[in-house]
């Protein structure tokens, strides 16, 4: 069956990371002409080699995003970009600040710039909730890569390109997220550690990542910041649903693990934002999503879209998901996969 990507040319800038592989599986169900897969991990792309290897229409570019007339040379003859690189690990961008800049703002530069050159149809960049307020190196290197995105739509050489932005929230079992930590944890030691036990996070899953991102590619018109619609979770109903599932995997009594706090990270912050309440003013809302128009561009028509209330979107002002919700949804999408470590291991 023909789908949206049918016989296109894609790019999927940091596509060996967990978004880009997930995008990766989707478009490969609608026969596209070719993926490329552009990253600097290529003991990641061996491994997407050895998973893919059936398929003869994906192509495995090495090249940092930080190096414009690689990203240029990789994006030649593409209908559509994906732009998922970043440097996102908060205490490594407070300890390294100018390389998340290099990363997160020059990198998406780069796309941006080789986008335009190259003719690129539309090109889409992750963002995250941490741009919002940021407190810390990462959040603010995404909230001026945002604003590059922005800018490059009302670019005069622009007028054949269209930019957006979706903004994620956690994405439940990626790398680096806390829910393998968390197993990791309570596999070696026994415990979990949090930073704060009512610290909450917007959070989503793989799965609606994913749909978020080709959603908005499809509604792009110029600009805009789409923010899928997502749960509150406490980090404490996290922690505990991870430890239940997981001690039950490994026939292990979960009253033996504990809950450790260990304080807030350099740059972390207690609660975060999807939207500020001056982008509300001007945002426009659908069933699963909101639209940040483009404030440059002209007001767009989006198909069923109604304005948005207008107030901060904070995880410390919404309501957090019951803990019976949060375990359904870590065993509906099977976050929760461990295997019984062997014995010898277990008695070092």
């Amino acid at each position: 069956m023909n789908g949206y990507f049918h016989n296109k040319k894609i790019l999927i800038v940091g596509g060996t990371g967990t978004i880009g592989q997930s995008l990766l599986r989707h478009i490969l169900t609608e026969s596209p002409a070719v993926v490329r897969i552009f990253s600097r991990d290529e003991h990641k792309q061996f491994e997407l080699q050895q998973k893919y290897r059936e398929f003869g229409n994906i192509r495995y570019l090495i090249g940092d995003v930080r190096d414009y007339s690689r990203v240029c040379r990789a994006m030649q003859d593409v209908d559509y970009v994906f732009h998922t690189a970043a440097m996102k690990h908060v205490p490594a961008c407070e300890y390294n600040p100018f390389e998340a800049v290099k990363t997160n703002i020059i990198g998406t530069q780069n796309v941006i710039q080789a986008s335009i050159e190259c003719g690129v149809e539309k090109t889409i960049f992750t963002s995250t909730d941490k741009a919002i307020s940021p407190t810390n190196t990462y959040g603010a290197s995404k909230l001026m890569a945002e604003r590059l995105i922005s800018a490059a739509q009302y670019y005069g050489s622009s007028a054949k390109n269209i930019f957006a932005a979706v903004r994620f929230g956690n994405v439940m079992g990626s790398r680096g997220s806390v829910i393998p930590l968390f197993q990791q944890q309570i596999i070696e030691n026994s415990r979990v550690t949090v930073t704060r036990k009512n610290m909450s996070r917007f959070m989503m899953t793989l799965k609606q990542a994913t749909e978020l991102t080709i959603e908005a590619l499809k509604k792009a018109q110029g600009g805009e910041i789409f923010v899928l619609k997502m749960p509150v979770i406490r980090l404490q109903d996290l922690a505990e649903c991870v430890i239940e599932e997981t001690a039950k995997q490994l026939g292990m009594n979960p009253a033996s693990i504990r809950i450790e706090e260990i304080g807030l990270r350099p740059g972390e912050k207690m609660y975060e934002e999807l939207m500020t309440e001056e982008e509300s003013l001007h945002a426009l809302e659908l069933d699963n999503m909101y639209i940040i128009p483009n404030a440059f561009v002209g007001r767009k028509h989006y198909a069923n879209a109604v304005p948005a209330a207008v107030k901060s979107y904070s995880s410390h002002l919404e309501t957090p998901i019951a803990k019976s919700a949060v375990q359904r949804l870590l065993i509906e999408n099977r976050l929760i996969q461990v295997a019984a470590p062997k014995r010898e291991w277990m008695s070092v």
